[in-house]
């Protein structure tokens, strides 16, 4: 048995853009845009700051994101400094039910990992294991045992863009360092569509309330950025800034 201490988990970085009342996107089969040109720039700069970009398999299902830096100069900075053009795609399956053509296994070469629950892996590993790296992550899938292997796999700064259900699970276990929430100026108002997390018990309440590092308007949406650790730097001398 190693006597190893465990690695330290990446720095996890929460992002989410919701309408005022708090959802994600509408119940209709178009994807709906809460962020506009500018916003998505600014996520496209903090994708190529991280290591790694993880979200879970619905997203892959409902939104069938590429997760890649979009910008060249962005892609060329990092290969500069001995770094991939785009972070490492990071997945979660409880089921293995994720189609081998989505853009998460297609789009771009960067490493992909899929943290499976134990009882669907060899289902995973004959579907995917020709595209992407499949991890036994046990039953159910640990959040802080994941995190504890991609710091052992050079995973040192981790981005989780959803769903709502990925978030709940990391932001309930109080690894989340980092919240980026930005609000988009307008309502859905259908009970039917997802929310920003789903239901559970979060470290942060009335009685321990969320420390607002930043408040920035990008054009009409506000991103509000809230340190959810000690390891979250605070701007100085004002954190609340316009434009």
């Amino acid at each position: 048995m190693s006597c190893q201490p465990a690695p330290a988990r990446p720095y996890v970085l929460l992002s989410c853009a919701t309408s005022i009342d708090g959802y994600i996107d509408d119940a209709s089969d178009q994807r709906l845009m809460l962020s506009n040109a500018d916003d998505l720039d600014r996520v496209d700069a903090v994708r190529a700051s991280c290591d790694a970009i993880l979200v879970g398999a619905g997203t892959v299902r409902r939104d069938d994101p590429r997760l890649l830096v979009r910008s060249a100069r962005r892609r060329a900075e990092r290969v500069a400094c001995g770094r991939p053009p785009t972070p490492v795609k990071v997945t979660l399956t409880a089921r293995g039910d994720l189609d081998p053509t989505a853009q998460f296994f297609t789009a771009g070469d960067p490493t992909r990992l899929v943290y499976c629950a134990t009882g669907a892996l060899e289902k995973t590993e004959e579907r995917l294991g020709r595209l992407a790296t499949v991890v036994d992550a046990g039953e159910p899938v640990d959040p802080a045992w994941l995190l504890a292997d991609l710091a052992t796999r050079g995973v040192r700064r981790l981005m989780v863009e959803g769903g709502g259900t990925m978030h709940a699970q990391f932001l309930t276990a109080g690894l989340v360092d980092e919240l980026h929430l930005v609000v988009a100026p307008f309502f859905v108002g259908d009970g039917r569509a997802p929310r920003f997390v789903t239901e559970g018990h979060f470290p942060w309440h009335s009685g321990r309330r969320a420390r607002l590092a930043e408040v920035r308007q990008i054009g009409d949406v506000v991103l509000l950025r809230y340190a959810l650790s000690d390891r979250c730097p605070t701007p100085t001398p004002n954190p609340v800034t316009g434009g």
